[in-house]
């Protein structure tokens, strides 16, 4: 009979790396000299960007007390939804320091979002996803138009040149992605997703590019910068183009301040990102990043904490639902949708993370096994 001296224990840095929390170890001088998966995932920089810069050049604390304790080299300190900067992107977090036990000096930093953290697998609707049940209310009456709406271009190709044919085709496959688009609304506070399968992310980006431009008599023209030797994605396809497609009507509408818009679409593998699976599953990384940048004014600083939260909105007219819908749709895809200013630029990027369908699929089938 073996004894608990006889199981395989978890080395200690193994379970640090899989800690949900974020945990940052610093050097005596402030320096970052270590940093888990989930620490690159707030601050979305990889390990190798972290190490050896000092801690307040990473984050800005922007409460005094909290900024004093963290210079003293034996302080403990537990700051509830204490404010703090990444990126120039201000947040509230849990902040917790306490000294490393035996080394003078050295400091264990833990931060934590006091609404919880995503997670794949989990619906991520949480407390805001019974205010989008709204467009459940009109689903029925929408479907009604765009019924009419199919018929109409249906119709119209009869009669089109053929050069013309492909407009009525576009009409027709945005109908029925909406039609399907409103399905999910409907259950978007149930659990469960779109079927997922591989798909390239370009495709989808020169679809919502094409809608885009059809939906208005100028439009602005788009910067590409396309990285072709990306891999497929595991996404469901029409959400991925409904959530392309909103960021760049966001974009687009942001920049119609600036004197010479610019709306600017980059794709790149970037290393580093990873999200945090269930309990009992490895991080999945999203090493597939879309990036949507716009030269307008930039988001409301009062704004920015809530820009994904429903009835949340920088516009006039707006109804706060893009951005809720966009962060749902993309939590169901198992990635991560953040947001940065570049102020010497003037410009303003959404930044879409998802996986590899490859690596999906190895993750699910080690866990599985």
């Amino acid at each position: 009979m073996s004894g608990p001296g006889d199981w395989n224990r978890p080395e200690p840095q193994r379970l640090i790396a899989s800690f949900p929390l974020a945990v940052l170890l610093l050097a005596p001088d402030r320096a970052i000299a270590g940093a888990n998966p989930a620490a690159e995932q707030l601050l979305g920089q990889g390990v190798r960007r972290l190490l050896g810069r000092k801690l307040e050049n990473v984050i800005d604390f922007a409460e005094g007390h909290v900024a004093a304790r963290l210079r003293e080299g034996d302080a403990q300190l537990f700051a509830r939804g204490s404010i703090v900067r990444i990126e120039g992107q201000a947040r509230r977090l849990d902040v917790m320091l306490a000294p490393v036990a035996g080394h003078a000096g050295w400091q264990m930093l833990t931060l934590h979002a006091p609404v919880g953290v995503e997670a794949l697998g989990g619906d991520g609707a949480g407390r805001d996803a019974a205010p989008l049940r709204a467009p459940e209310v009109l689903a029925h009456e929408i479907k009604n138009p765009l019924a009419g709406i199919r018929g109409a271009a249906q119709l119209l190709a009869r009669s089109v040149e053929p050069r013309q044919r492909g407009l009525t085709d576009l009409i027709t496959g945005e109908v029925d992605r909406i039609t399907k688009l409103i399905d999910q609304m409907q259950t978007l506070s149930r659990k469960g997703t779109a079927p997922a399968t591989p798909f390239n992310v370009h495709e989808a980006l020169r679809r919502a590019v094409a809608v885009l431009w059809t939906s208005e008599e100028s439009p602005p023209p788009v910067e590409e910068e396309f990285d072709p030797s990306l891999p497929p994605v595991l996404c469901s396809p029409d959400a991925l183009v409904q959530v392309v497609l909103n960021l760049l009507t966001n974009a687009r509408d942001a920049g119609r301040c600036a004197r010479s818009p610019r709306l600017l679409v980059r794709t790149r593998f970037a290393s580093g990102i990873r999200l945090h699976g269930a309990l009992g599953q490895p991080p999945v990384p999203l090493p597939i990043e879309i990036r949507i940048s716009d030269n307008g004014a930039g988001i409301d600083p009062q704004l920015r904490d809530h820009i994904f939260e429903p009835f949340v909105s920088s516009k006039a007219s707006g109804q706060g639902l893009g951005l809720a819908l966009v962060q749902k749709l993309v939590r169901e895809m198992g990635g991560r949708i953040t947001f940065d200013r570049e102020e010497p630029a003037g410009l303003t990027h959404f930044r879409l993370h998802l996986p590899v369908a490859a690596a999906v699929d190895a993750t699910v089938g080690a866990v599985a096994a």
